[in-house]
């Protein structure tokens, strides 16, 4: 059973920087594609980014600039690296391991980590 932990949440004063990692169990990790979700109380969870195992990106509109996601295949480790964070950033991450190279649905979920950005 493959299980996934992130860490690194915390709180930030906006413009501040926050890297959160993800770490997940098994030998196939390098053949997943992982992401990174957050939701707010209330509101659908969304896609941040994501990243294939051939190591290609995508993000979503609002992040798009100021996030990067990464990947450590040695590690089985997945990173976000956020920067110039705004108050709306305020959310639960999740990390997701995906079920396939390209596919995040049905995958893995972590247990979350929160992010608060405030002053």
């Amino acid at each position: 059973q493959v299980q996934v932990v992130e860490s690194g949440g915390g709180l930030v004063q906006p413009g501040g920087s926050l890297r959160l990692s993800c770490a997940a169990s098994g030998s196939i990790f390098r053949f997943k594609a992982m992401g990174w979700y957050r939701q707010n109380t209330g509101k659908e969870r969304e896609l941040v980014a994501r990243i294939t195992s051939g190591g290609s990106t995508t993000y979503a509109d609002s992040v798009k600039g100021r996030f990067t996601i990464s990947r450590d295949n040695a590690k089985n480790t997945v990173h976000l690296q956020m920067n110039s964070l705004k108050s709306e950033d305020t959310a639960v991450y999740y990390c997701r391991q995906g079920r396939d190279a390209m596919d995040l649905s049905g995958g893995v979920w972590g247990q979350g980590t929160q992010v608060t950005v405030s002053s």
